[in-house]
């Protein structure tokens, strides 16, 4: 059983689904980019990870998607937890360089130095509520 209710599964699922996608009018619920089993969590290892689907193959906004999932649990989860985001293999032509621009520490600290991007990523998480 999970101790801390932040780090509850079904938590995550309500707190995830609720976000806009950067480039279409619905939430990544409703687009199918986060669903309840590309969410994993293990707070015995303080470890969660999300792994999400792009809406194409060569979509140009899934390192904003992740940047914005990344941040969302950043900002909410306990410091102890590691937060590992990735695109759903087979899912986007540049899968590799994705996941590894979304998990490199010092590439994302520095994505959110530029203030369109904070702009771009904090407008994606204003929860939808339709």
């Amino acid at each position: 059983m999970l101790s801390n209710p932040l780090t509850n599964k079904k938590f995550l699922i309500s707190f995830l689904f609720n976000y806009f996608d950067p480039e279409h009018p619905y939430s990544l619920e409703e687009l199918k980019v986060i669903t309840e089993d590309a969410i994993e969590v293990d707070d015995q290892q303080s470890y969660v990870r999300i792994t999400f689907t792009p809406t194409v193959e060569h979509c140009s906004m899934a390192t904003i998607i992740g940047l914005c999932l990344r941040v969302k649990l950043l900002r909410s989860l306990p410091s102890r937890y590691k937060v590992d985001i990735r695109v759903a293999p087979g899912s986007h032509a540049s899968e590799s360089a994705v996941n590894k621009q979304l998990n490199d520490k010092e590439r994302v600290a520095a994505a959110l130095e530029n203030p369109n991007l904070v702009d771009m990523v904090d407008e994606c998480l204003a929860p939808s509520y339709n």
